[in-house]
C-alpha cells in the first residue's frame, strides 16, 4: 500500500503534499525502444494552421505504456489531448516524432495501411457513441466486420461472444433508440472489440453518461483491460475517471508535464496532484 504522502517528481524536483497517498510521477519518460510497444511516443510534435496564425497542438510528447492495463491522459481542454488521440488512432500524422502503437510505427505507414490498421488493430470508443440508428445492436457491432469482407460466421460468433460479455446478450436485437446511453455505449466497446486489439482508445467516453452509468463504464474499463490483457487508454479531463486508472499521463498545453501513479488516490487526490503539476509546469 502507498505511504500517508504523494510524491512528486518533476524535471528533477520534488513536492510532497499531506493527507494523501503516495504517487510518484516522474515527468516526461522517455520512450523506451526496446520496450514491449503498446503504446509508445517519441518527441513527438504536431501543428495547425488557424487562420494566419500557427498553433503548437503538441511539442515534444514522449510517453510509453509497455503492458497491458488502464492508462488515462489527463489533460483540460486545449491542452492537446484530442490531437494526440488522433495521432495514436492513426487518424493523423505528426509534424515529426515517433508514434507506435501495438508494434507498428504509424508515422511511416501510408494512408491505405493506416486504414486496415485501424480496421485490424486497435480499438476506438468515442464520447457521442457513433452507432448507426437503422442497424440493430449485433448488427452495429459486426459492421466494421462487414465493410473489411470479413465471412459473416464469424461475425456472428464474435458479435454474440462479445454482447454477452458486456451484459447485453438479450438487447442485441435492439436497434439505439432503444437503448439507453450506457448500453450504446457498451455496443460501441463490442464494436472497438471485434477484432481483438491488443490497444483500446477511449475519448472521454462517458461524456454523455450521467454518474452512475459512468462509475459502471469505468469499472467494465478495468475489467476488460485485466481479463482481456488489453491495454486501455483512455483521454479524459475527469479526476473522477482518471483515478479509475492505474497511472495517468498529464498533458498541458501540448506536453506531457508528469505522471500519477493512482494507487491509494481517489478522485480528490488526483485532482489535487494534478493540480500541482499544472501548477509547476
Amino acid at each position: 500500500m502507498a505511504s500517508s504522502t504523494p510524491e512528486l517528481r518533476d524535471a528533477g524536483a520534488t513536492v510532497e503534499t499531506p493527507g494523501a497517498a503516495r504517487a510518484v510521477v516522474p515527468a516526461g519518460e522517455a520512450a523506451r525502444p526496446g520496450a514491449a510497444e503498446l503504446v509508445r511516443c517519441t518527441d513527438v510534435h504536431k501543428s495547425y494552421r488557424l487562420g494566419d496564425r500557427k498553433v503548437e497542438a503538441l511539442r515534444g510528447v514522449s510517453l510509453t505504456v509497455d503492458r497491458p492495463g488502464f492508462f488515462a491522459i489527463m489533460g483540460a481542454s486545449g491542452s492537446g489531448k484530442s490531437t494526440l488521440l488522433h495521432l495514436l488512432a492513426a487518424l493523423d500524422k505528426p509534424d515529426r516524432g515517433e508514434v507506435v502503437v501495438s508494434g507498428h510505427r504509424l508515422h511511416t505507414m501510408s494512408e491505405r495501411e493506416l486504414t486496415r490498421f485501424r480496421q485490424k488493430h486497435i480499438g476506438i470508443v468515442f464520447q457521442q457513441f457513433n452507432l448507426i440508428p437503422t442497424l440493430t445492436a449485433i448488427e452495429n457491432v459486426q459492421l466494421p466486420g462487414m465493410l473489411a469482407g470479413e465471412d459473416q460466421s464469424f461475425l456472428d460468433r464474435r458479435a454474440t461472444e462479445l454482447l454477452g460479455v458486456l451484459g447485453l446478450a438479450d438487447r442485441a436485437h435492439h436497434r439505439p433508440d432503444a437503448l439507453s446511453g450506457g448500453e450504446q455505449q457498451r455496443v460501441a466497446i463490442a464494436r472497438a472489440l471485434l477484432f481483438s486489439p491488443r490497444v483500446l482508445l477511449a475519448d472521454e467516453p462517458t461524456g454523455n453518461l450521467d454518474s452512475v452509468s459512468s462509475g459502471k463504464l469505468w469499472n467494465l474499463l478495468g475489467e476488460i483491460a485485466a481479463q482481456q490483457h488489453l491495454t486501455v487508454l483512455m483521454v479524459t479531463h475527469e479526476p473522477a475517471a482518471a483515478a479509475n486508472c492505474e497511472r495517468i499521463f498529464v498533458l498541458r498545453d501540448g506536453a506531457i508535464t508528469g505522471q500519477i501513479d493512482t494507487e491509494g488516490l481517489d478522485a480528490a487526490g488526483v485532482a489535487s496532484v494534478y493540480q500541482q503539476l499544472v501548477r509547476q509546469a
